[in-house]
């Protein structure tokens, strides 16, 4: 099966080699891509706060750009991660207290509630699902925000435009800005001009919200919002 990874690049690599080792040819099209912004998140490391709380990998690799002088005292700080990637990455970046979450954010939110957390620093980018935010509202919890990346639309180049031929039977979705920016790239349509012969996969029901009912000929969501559950589906 010939399957489009949306990804960002450095993930997206990951995924060509799992797609690649599962017999599947991955075709790798990084649709947005990170800025991220140290500086914020060194400065939001310096000020009082019990839990770090994390939704992204990405954030890891904003924190992974800090100096190590800033870096350093915090790594015993308990950080709770949305998922099993990002826990992953917080652990090898050098953090000693990670928590895994259920994979959405809404979902963290509920555990750090269940967990009697009452203060969060949240290391998010932008743009985000307001609902992690809204369940700790909703809880009571106090959080403070801090945006330490951004993803921003990537530029796509011919020759990624002319690697979608032969038509791909499958996309990959990881993100719902992806899945907009996928649909609305007039460039990348003209590209693809049949998305009924392909299958669209879905970390999760937000993103699969995110596309038209009638843009492809069979959308897909992961039972559970981890890449192994996507990747079970193909």
């Amino acid at each position: 099966m010939r399957v489009i990874v949306t990804r960002p690049e450095i993930g997206g690599r990951r995924t060509a080699d799992r797609l690649a080792a599962m017999g599947h040819d991955a075709v790798l099209l990084p649709l947005t891509e990170p800025e991220h912004r140290p500086q914020a998140a060194a400065e939001a490391l310096h000020q009082p706060h019990a839990v770090i709380a994390i939704t992204s990998a990405e954030a890891v690799r904003t924190l992974s750009a800090v100096e190590q002088a800033d870096l350093q005292p915090v790594l015993d700080t308990p950080v709770h991660a949305v998922g099993a990637a990002s826990a992953t990455a917080a652990r090898n970046l050098g953090f000693r207290q990670v928590t895994a979450g259920p994979g959405t954010g809404a979902g963290l939110a509920k555990k750090l509630a269940g967990d009697g957390v009452q203060d969060v620093l949240y290391l998010a980018g932008r743009p985000r699902s307001a609902r992690f935010e809204a369940g700790l509202a909703a809880a009571g919890i106090r959080f403070r925000t801090v945006e330490v990346y951004s993803m921003r639309p990537a530029a796509l180049k011919a020759e990624q435009l002319t690697a979608l031929s032969p038509h791909p039977d499958a996309v990959l979705f990881y993100s719902s800005e992806a899945a907009r920016l996928f649909i609305e790239d007039a460039a990348l349509r003209h590209a693809l001009p049949d998305l009924a012969r392909m299958t669209a996969f879905c970390l999760s029901r937000t993103i699969a919200d995110a596309l038209p009912a009638d843009s492809f000929g069979t959308i897909r969501v992961a039972p559970e919002p981890s890449e192994e559950q996507l990747l079970l589906l193909l």
